[in-house]
């Protein structure tokens, strides 16, 4: 064992094994004393003066510069900022991080964390079109202090000034604080079951609500997610300008801390304004080892579109892993993503269709190591009974959906009718899963806990249930997907709050919206959302116009969407709204936030 200098922290000796987090059945069984933080200073003791994060900055005039932090680095910070965040706030307090992308966001997440209190990773309140989530976080959370940057310390203070004197927490300069703080730092023993942090919804469905995270949970799911995957050799490094208030993109600044490896960050603005900087950066890790990221569909869409490197720019991404996660994953996006970058030595199998979801912290299922995305064509008609049927990639009714794969070790997933009874294979219903993983629950939302996070499995299926293994008397994730099962691997369809239900049917929004910008050129393809009002009664499609389609007869078009949705789903469209680029709402992981879209339009916000 190994006593940190200058503190009362006893440190196993050497990195974490993966081995030694599994029990005799290959089971995944977290060692005693395995938290987020003992992952730190194992890597502090062990590999201290090598890079845990780097962060690619193209804030300035003058292009990109790399800035990097090493663990001995970031044990210094913790503990500097974990100092100033113990004068203000007690154990087991909320502290909210709200600062831009970048390595000070790190360090301030893991210093709460380690000061013993809850961390709620949120974000700076310039982020366009999201102060009201930020303020139903905040004052949902409730937290006692708020770290922040300098840069960004003007606008907290103005967004802050809105709360009540009494309800105002402190704010903490996390780049005006000196190592030197370090010293006055107060150990804490932090429990497996302790509270990590408060990971809120992307607000898609309902408003955001903050999901109770544990270290036990953070820490089985990063192991989930690297025995699925194949990430076992050390020298695999990440690359992610996913948001750090995500729960994706705090996963990818996870894994460096099991693996004593390193993640490059970039913010999402630098990938959005010039996608193949990802690239770029995803090609020089490949250079030296195996490179994971991970991104939702419209980010390989919008790389294929406007990333594709010049030829004889040396990219190179032959060792590359690229999780895609989204509800529901799209072949087409990963079609187009490998059709541009086949040519820079993209394996066939590099692509890894995942689903996941905050309440599970985030991992639940992808596919093997070494398959390639597989896509089932099945009867649109069937899919609104509650049966995937399989039918060839020709039929007029046939829709693709693409395999989500095997279930993480250690987690357990059910697919259950109303009634909470599982269903046999092909049958679709609401997906439900058991695991370590799983969140403790909702913070401060006993009912809504009960409802989500305590269903009660009813009869199992009586041939190949996909509950054997699971504890009997523990209860189940209902998470609010519908999916099923198909040859063995996981497929999902949609949120069940999502569903257009018209005279008695339920139809699923994205097979919808297909039709639309399949119907007419004006449609920007993945803008659209469709949606019923009126309890109901009407379905209204909002999209968004397709660039270079000034000319293109409005009139016209909107009546060749509604004969399409009429012919494909038999459904009569009440509303069509043609709206500019950027008009549709979406949540901050980039996905359409149909909710905030259908408010927009009872609100007249359309015209």
């Amino acid at each position: 064992m190994h006593r940190d200098t200058g503190r009362d922290v006893v440190v196993p000796e050497g990195l974490l094994r993966i081995e030694d987090c599994l029990d005799a059945t290959g089971g995944i069984a977290l060692p005693p004393g395995v938290t987020l933080i003992s992952l730190i200073e194992r890597n502090i003791a062990n590999v201290g003066d090598t890079v845990a994060y780097r962060y690619l900055d193209f804030s300035g005039p003058t292009g990109g510069h790399a800035v990097e932090m090493t663990w001995n680095a970031l044990g210094v910070r913790m503990r500097a900022i974990g100092a100033h965040v113990q004068r203000h706030a007690a154990r087991g307090d909320r502290v909210a991080v709200l600062a831009p992308q970048g390595l000070e966001y790190v360090a301030g997440f893991f210093a709460a964390v380690k000061a013993g209190m809850i961390a709620v990773p949120l974000f700076a309140p310039e982020l366009p079109g999201h102060a009201e989530r930020l303020d139903v976080a905040l004052r949902d959370a409730r937290p006692a202090a708020v770290l922040t940057t300098s840069a960004a310390r003007q606008a907290v203070d103005d967004f802050l000034a809105a709360m009540s004197t009494a309800d105002r927490p402190a704010v903490i300069v996390i780049d005006d604080i000196p190592d030197t703080a370090a010293h006055d730092f107060d150990p804490v023993n932090i429990d497996v079951d302790d509270v990590s942090h408060l990971q809120y919804t992307g607000g898609a469905t309902r408003a955001p609500v903050g999901v109770e995270i544990t270290h036990r949970a953070v820490g089985t799911n990063l192991l989930q997610m690297i025995l699925s995957i194949d990430l076992l050799d050390r020298n695999t490094h990440g690359v992610s300008w996913l948001p750090l208030y995500h729960d994706m993109g705090l996963s990818m600044i996870g894994f460096p801390a099991v693996y004593g490896g390193h993640s490059t960050l970039m913010s999402p603005t630098a990938f959005v304004r010039r996608p193949s900087r990802w690239i770029e950066a995803l090609s020089a890790g490949s250079r030296t080892g195996r490179v994971v990221t991970a991104a939702p569909n419209f980010a390989y869409e919008w790389t294929a579109a406007r990333g594709v490197p010049a030829d004889g720019s040396g990219i190179d991404l032959r060792n590359v892993v690229m999780i895609i996660g989204s509800e529901p994953v799209s072949i087409d996006a990963i079609r187009s993503f490998n059709a541009a970058f086949a040519p820079f030595n993209l394996p066939r199998t590099a692509f890894k269709p995942s689903y996941g979801l905050a309440e599970a912290t985030l991992f639940v299922s992808t596919i093997a190591p070494d398959a390639e995305a597989g896509v089932v064509h099945l009867d649109r008609q069937g899919l609104t009974d509650g049966r995937a049927t399989p039918v060839p990639a020709d039929h007029p009714q046939a829709v693709a959906h693409v395999s989500c794969g095997h279930v993480a070790r250690s987690q357990w997933c059910v697919i259950v009718d109303e009634n909470g009874d599982e269903l046999q294979d092909g049958g679709v219903g609401e997906i439900w899963l058991q695991g370590d993983n799983i969140g403790r629950g909702y913070w401060g939302r006993p009912e809504e806990t009960e409802t989500t996070f305590h269903g009660r499995l009813g009869r199992t299926s009586t041939s190949g249930s996909h509950a054997a293994g699971a504890e009997a008397d523990r209860t189940w994730l209902r998470t609010g997907d519908l999916g099923f099962y198909l040859d063995g691997e996981l497929y999902v369809t949609g949120r069940i709050a999502d569903q257009v239900c018209v005279d008695g049917r339920c139809h699923y929004p994205q097979d919808i919206e297909a039709t639309v910008a399949d119907a007419s050129p004006i449609v920007r393809r993945g803008y659209v959302a469709a949606f019923t009002v009126d309890g109901d009664a009407r379905v209204v499609v909002v999209a968004e116009r397709a660039a270079g389609t000034a000319r293109v007869d409005r009139a016209a078009a909107i009546e060749a969407i509604k004969a399409a949705v009429m012919r494909h789903h038999t459904i009569a469209v009440a509303d069509v709204r043609v709206v500019p680029a950027g008009a549709i709402p979406r949540t901050t992981s980039g996905k359409l936030a149909r909710r905030a879209c259908r408010a927009d339009y009872l609100r007249g916000t359309f015209g």
